[in-house]
């Protein structure tokens, strides 16, 4: 009958309860096996301890149970063959003559039944039996005499056969004895007899080794509990063990996580003199020699910090000066002659890009003492961006390089600091210009559900991937040697990340050699939350790449 679709649904159920629960067990394993030490030296531990035990506990039984086995076989031999011995003995005593009658045959018999079960002292019991010999043709005749439950059915016709040859030896065969439903083991022995007038019988002893079994029974649980109870012993010894050396680890592990959050005071405590002591005091010690440099490197940065502040505010007023003196002089060039009109005009540039230089190290300065504030405004990116890229035409013109603007969006409000975000695009779109050798240079605002991005692309010269891992540091050129149109300080892109980070944002940056540059300023559309996506994604550096897309499609 097929089953219900009920019963088969209970199944289904149960069977995907049953994998959820395997799931859930081999995760929390695989999460203690690979986060704790102390779980995996006692898995491994008790894994080889019980693998050990049960190979010993098994050779230890089989060895055990052998010789058990071999005892009791040559025990019963023995007494099987002093029992035969005996009753035909009885039977070779009396006088084989024809008056012979019944009843002295039947005495015989008994007396040899007797003889037999007196020469047998198994523990387990022994079962006789005493049958005629078939194909026989004798005066007389014995009746075949069993003893109480005599288990005829596992004397085996291959037994009766060996037998019944009268080879005059002993015939044992391990047979299975049944005891209330249980199966024990035992011995069946077989035999013959030459009785009087009467001919060939057969003697059959059953022998019981129950007795033998529950002994290996015994054995087998106590090695079982003992190997159940070293295993436990040793679990807990090696846990306790691994305990010692795991638990000064954590205590390194937490002190040196502390000290990496910024806690310079905190120590490893020491207790006693052994290794893990040792290892505590050198930690301790290392962890003191970090905590002077670190104070010493805090030290000379403050010193740093505040010097290049006060330095930049300090020729703030001399700078003023300079700078009215050389623009007056800047203003009467055509008075003077050739040589002297161009020093005022070499000095008139120098003297912007002198105050240029000392308001990006001000602002350097701020960044680095954490004293930069937002000040935010309506600003819409796309407005923005059509604004510098306008400002910028005229020297791209000059440069020979045609700049291309595309808005596909970036056309929402969004509350920035207008001032960054305008010297960010001054900075990428100048140095588009900069290095774009007379190719064209696109601008692409876009956005999506979450940021807005500006790109800038040139064709140019373009840069090698380990000079685009260096292109935000501070004072460092890619090529030092290559001549600048656009005054520049070497602090520019190092204060348009600055900027970017403090609206949460970022710049991203690709450049191969012979190819050009693209970079990506991206902005959250809500809040100051650092972002990790963009609407303009650039490729890794080892893949080519032709965006960004200047339209909306």
């Amino acid at each position: 009958m097929p089953p219900s679709p009920s019963a088969s649904t209970g199944f289904g159920r149960l069977r995907r309860r049953l994998r959820h629960w395997a799931r859930r067990a081999w995760r929390a394993f695989a999460f203690l096996w690979r986060r704790s030490l102390m779980f995996r030296s006692v898995a491994i531990t008790v894994t080889t301890t019980g693998l050990a035990v049960a190979v010993i506990g098994t050779a230890v039984m089989l060895s055990i149970s052998s010789n058990v086995y071999a005892q009791r076989r040559d025990q019963i031999e023995a007494e099987s063959a002093r029992a035969t011995n005996v009753a035909q003995g009885i039977f070779d005593a009396a006088t084989a003559a024809e008056d012979n009658n019944q009843s002295e045959l039947e005495t015989l018999q008994n007396e040899a039944q007797r003889a037999i079960l007196s020469n047998t002292t198994s523990p387990g019991g022994t079962s006789i039996a005493i049958e005629r010999s078939p194909n026989q043709s004798t005066p007389q005749t014995l009746q075949n005499r069993a003893s109480q439950y005599f288990p005829d059915a596992v004397i085996t016709d291959e037994l009766r056969k060996e037998v019944g040859k009268d080879t005059g030896r002993l015939h044992l065969q391990p047979v299975q004895l049944d005891d209330g439903g249980r199966r024990e083991p035992g011995i069946a022995v077989g035999s013959t007899l030459q009785v009087p007038s009467a001919g060939q019988y057969e003697l059959y002893l059953v022998y019981d080794l129950s007795d033998a079994q529950k002994t290996l029974d015994f054995v087998s649980q106590t090695l079982s509990i003992g190997g159940v109870a070293l295993i436990v012993l040793i679990a807990l010894v090696t846990s306790l063990v691994v305990r010692l050396v795991v638990v000064p680890i954590r205590g390194a592990a937490e002190t040196s996580r502390k000290i990496a959050a910024g806690r310079l005071d905190e120590r490893i405590p020491v207790r006693g003199q052994d290794d893990v002591a040792t290892l505590a005091r050198s930690f301790n010690g290392m962890a003191d020699a970090v905590s002077r440099q670190i104070t010493q490197l805090a030290e000379l940065s403050r010193v740093q910090q505040r010097f290049v502040s006060d330095v930049s505010h300090e020729l703030r007023t001399p700078l003023t000066t300079i700078r009215l003196a050389g623009d007056v002089l800047y203003d009467a060039r055509h008075a003077f002659e050739p040589a002297v009109g161009r020093s005022a005009e070499l000095m008139h540039d120098q003297i912007e890009r002198f105050e240029l230089l000392l308001s990006d190290l001000l602002e350097i300065s701020r960044y680095d003492a954490q004293a930069v504030e937002l000040e935010t405004e309506a600003v819409v990116p796309a407005a923005l961006t059509t604004d510098i890229v306008d400002e910028f035409r005229p020297l791209a013109e000059r440069a020979g390089v045609e700049l291309r603007l595309a808005t596909p969006g970036g056309h929402t409000t969004m509350q920035l600091d207008g001032r960054r975000i305008r010297r960010i695009l001054r900075n990428l779109v100048g140095n588009a210009i900069e290095h774009g050798d007379a190719k064209p240079v696109h601008v692409v605002v876009d956005s999506d559900v979450r940021t807005v991005a500006i790109a800038v692309r040139d064709h140019g010269v373009g840069m090698p991937a380990e000079d685009t891992a260096r292109v935000f540091d501070r004072f460092w050129r890619a090529d030092p040697s290559r001549k600048r149109t656009i005054g520049g300080t070497g602090l520019g892109l190092a204060i348009s990340l600055g900027d970017a980070k403090l609206h949460g944002g970022r710049i991203d940056v690709w450049s191969r050699p012979g190819e050009g540059s693209a970079f990506v300023l991206t902005v959250p559309r809500r809040g100051q939350e650092p972002t990790a996506t963009s609407a303009i994604r650039l490729p890794e550096l080892d893949e080519p790449y032709d965006g960004p897309r200047e339209d909306p499609s």
